[in-house]
């Protein structure tokens, strides 16, 4: 049915076909689907900046507790090779926790604090990364990826997860596909 209006503000109701019940359900279906995207771009990259931020701010806090972290030994002996042997030990496992923990917590307050948390996050994954380069021998066996090295190397999701909050929260224009 449809509406019309007709003379002196009166409305008149014109009834016409009627539409099918798969004619509505895809309407339906593709009224949802609309609905669902609209909430994903609003909500999607606030959500994985939020839960990027929690990742860092748990796993830095293992390291604040001696023996907590399953990479203890891996973050010294990084940060020894990074600082030619000036930061060992214990200093570099509560740097590391500070490093990961301040990341993480900027990345949850969201706004300039993202930011912010971006470029802690940065200089962090210059650490995470590191040992690829620094230790092979602790990253590779002979059969490929040791543990260490398949933990070192699911970063690249947190990378990736990253880059999709930076394209967010950074300044700049904003482009159209």
């Amino acid at each position: 049915m449809t509406t019309i209006p007709v003379r002196h503000g009166a409305v008149g109701v014109v009834s016409g076909p009627r539409t099918s019940p798969i004619r509505r359900l895809v309407q339906f279906e593709a009224n949802a689907e609309a609905a669902i995207k609209i909430f994903l771009q609003r909500w999607s990259i606030p959500v994985l900046r939020i839960a990027l931020g929690g990742v860092f701010v748990v796993f830095g806090a293992f390291k604040f507790v001696p023996g907590m972290s399953p990479l203890e030994t891996l973050v010294q002996s990084t940060w020894e090779r990074l600082t030619f042997g000036m930061i060992t030990g214990p200093t570099a496992m509560v740097l590391t926790a500070i490093l990961e923990v301040v990341a993480g917590g900027l990345l949850i307050a969201g706004g300039v604090f993202a930011r912010a948390g971006l470029v802690v996050l940065a200089v962090a994954y210059v650490g995470i990364l590191s040992p690829i380069v620094l230790m092979p021998s602790e990253v590779f066996g002979a059969a490929g990826p040791t543990l260490t090295g398949q933990y070192i190397f699911k970063n690249a999701v947190l990378i990736a997860a990253a880059l999709v909050v930076a394209s967010r929260v950074l300044k700049g224009p904003d482009t159209k596909r």
